[in-house]
């Protein structure tokens, strides 16, 4: 799922959270809870009703910090990854696991 600007939040159970990515797969569940639980958020996972059994089992990550914006924080470098450096959008969306803060290319 890519970052969005808009600010998404919402009730799972009886906690209101600020949603950070929905219909996820195991794996980015994992990493998404790893990384945000690394930088101190309470992270609440919620498995989705699936519409079989044949269908992946998909999640919603949320965390309980209702001002957390996942655009805001990779933009704004907020983010650190297990080894303390910045998380950037292509570490958060997994494309790379390189942190270099370029976002544009001067060559």
């Amino acid at each position: 799922m890519a970052l969005e600007g808009k600010h998404s939040f919402g009730s799972i159970e009886d906690t209101r959270v600020t949603f950070v990515e929905k219909k996820v797969d195991e794996n980015r569940k994992d990493f998404l809870k790893k990384l945000l639980e690394h930088n101190g958020f309470e992270v609440i996972v919620q498995e989705e009703k699936r519409p079989s059994e044949e269908e992946p089992q998909l999640y919603t990550v949320a965390v309980t910090d209702m001002v957390f914006n996942p655009t805001i924080w990779v933009f704004q470098r907020r983010l650190k990854t297990f080894d303390g450096r910045k998380v950037t959008q292509d570490y958060w969306n997994q494309m790379t696991k390189d942190t270099h803060p370029q976002y544009w290319n001067n060559g």
